[in-house]
């Protein structure tokens, strides 16, 4: 019994590491897409363009660093939650490196793409959300905030964090365009219709941190 709950929780965390690289492919299309970016991308690019890291590792950084905040915050924290942070900027950065073709430069077939990675990138969070080991840093970020200002609806928090991370992406020279308005309110619709068609509740998921997961281990 004890080494079937094992094998069950180490086949969740390659479908954990499947679903990012599914979602990793769908945020290399709005990049490739080349129109401007999401927020959070915008800040990535940003810091690439100021220090000697590339992409994928400056997402990485940006992502430990809201997985401290989340700690911080006390916000319960999963393996999903440290895989996300360690491997999913990295998994762009190969899509972006193993890419042959050159950027597009035509803005209709840039926001083709930018939509069909909105497709990929809702897939990708339904299989690595599915094995229930709580989600990403930014979105624990987000609940954490939620908390604090209860008065204030998620969405509206959600968009004065965006607009924080993308002045601060802009500033530091990401690309902004009119991709970053399909991203910031479009990507949810677009995710919405995808879980919708896959018949997919992402809050119908009972999550467990990463102590629950080591006790299920130590059982």
């Amino acid at each position: 019994m004890r080494q079937m709950k094992r094998k069950t929780i180490y086949k969740e965390w390659l479908q954990i590491v499947l679903g990012l690289m599914v979602f990793a492919f769908g945020v290399h299309l709005t990049i490739f897409a080349n129109i401007g970016l999401a927020p959070w991308d915008c800040l990535g690019m940003g810091i690439a363009k100021h220090t000697p890291m590339n992409y994928g590792v400056s997402m990485t950084v940006v992502a430990v660093l809201v997985l401290l905040i989340d700690l911080a915050l006390k916000e319960r924290i999963g393996f999903g939650t440290i895989i996300d942070a360690l491997c999913t900027g990295n998994f762009i950065q190969v899509f972006n490196y193993l890419n042959p073709f050159p950027l597009n430069d035509n803005m209709w077939l840039g926001i083709v793409f930018m939509l069909v990675g909105f497709v990929f990138m809702a897939i990708g969070m339904k299989i690595y959300m599915s094995a229930q080991q709580c989600c990403g840093p930014r979105d624990a970020f987000l609940v954490g905030l939620g908390k604090r200002m209860p008065k204030i609806p998620i969405g509206f928090v959600e968009i004065l964090l965006w607009a924080v991370v993308l002045l601060a992406g802009w500033l530091l020279g990401g690309p902004v365009g009119i991709g970053t308005l399909i991203s910031t309110f479009g990507a949810g619709f677009v995710l919405q219709l995808v879980y919708n068609v896959i018949k997919f509740e992402p809050r119908d998921m009972k999550h467990r941190d990463v102590i629950e997961v080591v006790k299920e281990l130590r059982e």
